[in-house]
């Protein structure tokens, strides 16, 4: 079976995350841990459908004992549609798994399709996952022995067909007459696929709904990027390497990864569930809990890093970074710190594609891209974003977003005048006296 890897979205609701399939967590891209995971289940042959944004990144990732290769969809506009359309001249007649880069699933899902695919009276199997509030994705209706009658693609909330939502976990028995469909369907939606698929049920094409229990977390919104940090965190093993070098007065609790290279100097703090990559530097007095650094961070003298995703090669000095994702080659002036709770504890809301949309949570501070600098002294408020190659001047509040590749200063005036205050010599002795 081949497995058609969906990976071209240029992840627009994720901005300025750069791309969502190398986010990276304990060390590896994301899209490397869903390849790990599917080769687990016992798939060995995977078309990556990637485009022009990442093709390169995607061609340096390397597998072994697996075919393995990427195809190029040419018009991202037409979605997962077009990605499918993109492996004609591949997929043969093969039976195919289509499955999302960035939908993140235990492997019993992938098992439990394959069983279920075998059955001769079915033609194709898509997974479902039973929800309990809305989710903006496709649902499932179905009759009373599991066969999908519809797909409703984004129905709105209220008005969903059923509590079955469509993961892209997908066979298909024969790709070539799908590909057909899709090459006549048009739709002036995101749903062409979706509409494709009710044309064929339509046609006698019987389609079997395999509803899935387990673990299931799509990114399609920043804030997503911290539910699947607890997922890895759950799953993963203590582990510290003998290369690291750890000071005797630093304080390593809970479940941790430390990687070869790591310098952990006096009075720093690891509190786990922590992963801290290769060649980390983690200053004296730091404090590091909840979080993954990844390889070549410099965690500067007296930081606090809480509940956050640190990308490569990020440098601080003397800050306060809480529920941020920091993308790579990012540095922060001593003193430069990240707001991360509203003074009315409400939840907060973040700016995606010209829209507030809630985070759902009250905990949320800085999301950035690539390439950032900021001065001293600098505070940034919840759910703000900065576009990579930014540079950001010292002593200035940030309370809405930055744009890429601006440059960023304030204004700051000074009153000087004659100083008519009397200080009193003894003032400081006789606070001292009420402490």
């Amino acid at each position: 079976m081949k497995v058609l890897l969906l990976a071209a979205g240029k992840s627009e609701r994720m901005q300025p995350i750069p791309d969502k399939n190398f986010l990276m967590f304990l060390g590896k891209p994301l899209i490397v841990h869903q390849i790990e995971s599917l080769i687990k289940a016992g798939f060995d042959d995977f078309i990556v459908i990637g485009g022009s944004h990442n093709l390169d990144k995607l061609k340096e990732l390397e597998f072994k004992n697996i075919n393995y290769q990427i195809i190029e969809q040419k018009n991202l506009d037409e979605g997962m549609a077009g990605a499918i359309i993109a492996c004609e001249e591949v997929v043969g007649n093969d039976l195919v798994c289509i499955v999302s880069s960035n939908d993140i699933v235990d492997e019993k899902a992938y098992e439990l399709i394959v069983n279920t695919v075998n059955d001769e009276n079915v033609d194709s199997v898509i997974v479902g996952k039973k929800v309990k509030k809305y989710f903006p994705g496709g649902y499932l209706k179905i009759d009373s022995e599991g066969f999908i009658t519809s797909v409703i693609e984004k129905p709105g909330e209220g008005n969903e067909p059923s509590n079955l939502v469509n993961i892209v976990i997908h066979c298909h028995k024969n790709p070539k007459k799908l590909i057909e469909e899709l090459k006549k369907i048009s739709s002036n939606k995101d749903d062409r696929y979706e509409v494709a698929l009710d044309s064929l049920i339509k046609g006698g094409l019987k389609i079997k709904a395999v509803e899935f229990d387990g673990y299931w977390q799509p990114i399609k919104f920043p804030w997503h990027v911290f539910d699947v940090m607890k997922y890895f965190f759950k799953n993963m093993e203590s582990t510290i390497s003998k290369d690291a070098q750890i000071a005797d007065t630093a304080v390593i609790k809970g479940n941790v990864i430390i990687k070869e290279g790591v310098r952990i100097f006096d009075h720093a703090t690891i509190n786990g569930p922590c992963y801290i990559g290769k060649n980390v530097v983690v200053a004296n007095n730091s404090l590091v809990r909840d979080s993954m650094i990844n390889e070549g961070c410099v965690i500067g003298y007296s930081t606090e890093i809480a509940r956050s995703s640190i990308g490569k090669n990020v440098w601080t000095h003397a800050n306060y970074i809480g529920d941020s994702i920091i993308s790579d080659n990012c540095s922060f002036g001593s003193g430069t710190v990240t707001g991360n709770l509203r003074l009315d504890e409400k939840n907060i809301s973040v700016n995606i594609k010209g829209e507030k949309i809630s985070s759902e949570t009250n905990k949320f501070g800085l999301i950035t891209g690539e390439n950032i600098r900021c001065g001293i002294n600098t505070s940034f408020m919840p759910g703000v974003k900065i576009g990579s190659n930014c540079v950001i001047g010292a002593g200035l509040v940030i309370p809405y977003d930055i744009e890429e590749n601006k440059f960023v200063k304030g204004n700051v005036k000074l009153e000087i005048r004659e100083n008519k205050a009397k200080l009193e010599k003894d003032a400081r002795n006789k606070m001292r006296g009420k402490i």
